[in-house]
Protein backbone atom coordinates (compact mmCIF):
# COMPACT_ATOMS: atom_id res chain seq x y z
CA UNK A 1 0.00 0.00 0.00
CA UNK A 2 1.21 3.60 -0.65
CA UNK A 3 1.49 5.98 2.21
CA UNK A 4 3.21 9.18 2.66
CA UNK A 5 4.94 9.19 5.76
CA UNK A 6 6.52 6.28 8.38
CA UNK A 7 6.03 6.27 11.85
CA UNK A 8 8.18 3.21 13.75
CA UNK A 9 6.82 3.05 17.38
CA UNK A 10 8.66 -0.13 17.72
CA UNK A 11 10.03 -0.82 21.11
CA UNK A 12 7.65 1.36 22.68
CA UNK A 13 4.59 0.39 25.06
CA UNK A 14 1.31 1.31 25.64
CA UNK A 15 -0.11 4.24 25.55
CA UNK A 16 3.14 5.49 23.62
CA UNK A 17 2.46 4.10 20.13
CA UNK A 18 -1.29 5.75 20.06
CA UNK A 19 0.34 9.19 21.59
CA UNK A 20 3.09 9.19 18.83
CA UNK A 21 1.05 8.36 15.92
CA UNK A 22 -1.53 11.40 17.02
CA UNK A 23 1.22 13.84 16.97
CA UNK A 24 2.52 12.12 13.56
CA UNK A 25 -0.89 12.93 12.24
CA UNK A 26 -0.67 16.35 12.92
CA UNK A 27 1.87 17.77 10.24
CA UNK A 28 -0.38 15.64 7.35
CA UNK A 29 -3.12 16.64 5.05
CA UNK A 30 -6.02 15.63 5.32
CA UNK A 31 -6.16 11.96 2.71
CA UNK A 32 -2.80 11.19 3.53
CA UNK A 33 -1.48 7.89 4.96
CA UNK A 34 0.23 7.03 7.55
CA UNK A 35 2.35 3.94 7.96
CA UNK A 36 2.77 2.95 11.68
CA UNK A 37 5.21 -0.17 12.59
CA UNK A 38 4.51 -1.34 16.05
CA UNK A 39 5.73 -4.39 18.28
CA UNK A 40 3.02 -3.66 21.36
CA UNK A 41 0.10 -6.46 20.65
CA UNK A 42 -2.23 -4.41 22.63
CA UNK A 43 -1.76 -1.71 19.63
CA UNK A 44 -4.17 -3.94 17.28
CA UNK A 45 -7.14 -2.90 19.19
CA UNK A 46 -5.90 0.02 20.93
CA UNK A 47 -5.20 1.37 16.85
CA UNK A 48 -8.72 0.79 15.64
CA UNK A 49 -9.98 2.48 18.73
CA UNK A 50 -8.15 5.25 18.08
CA UNK A 51 -9.29 5.72 14.44
CA UNK A 52 -12.96 5.19 15.57
CA UNK A 53 -12.45 8.19 18.31
CA UNK A 54 -10.60 10.12 16.17
CA UNK A 55 -12.62 9.98 12.59
CA UNK A 56 -9.20 8.86 11.00
CA UNK A 57 -9.44 5.84 8.89
CA UNK A 58 -7.88 2.48 9.50
CA UNK A 59 -7.45 1.33 5.96
CA UNK A 60 -5.25 -1.89 6.83
CA UNK A 61 -3.52 -4.01 10.00
CA UNK A 62 -1.73 -6.76 9.56
CA UNK A 63 1.61 -8.22 11.18
CA UNK A 64 5.05 -8.60 8.78
CA UNK A 65 8.49 -9.45 10.66
CA UNK A 66 6.75 -10.20 14.11
CA UNK A 67 6.36 -6.28 14.03
CA UNK A 68 2.26 -5.05 13.77
CA UNK A 69 1.60 -2.70 10.68
CA UNK A 70 -1.26 -0.04 10.60
CA UNK A 71 -2.03 2.28 7.52
CA UNK A 72 -4.38 4.77 8.33
CA UNK A 73 -6.22 7.67 6.25
CA UNK A 74 -6.18 10.94 8.05
CA UNK A 75 -9.57 12.49 7.88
Amino acid sequence: MEFNKEFDASGLSCPLPIVRTKKALVDMSSGQVLKVIATDPGSVCDMAAFAEQTGNTLLEQGSENSKFVFFLKKA
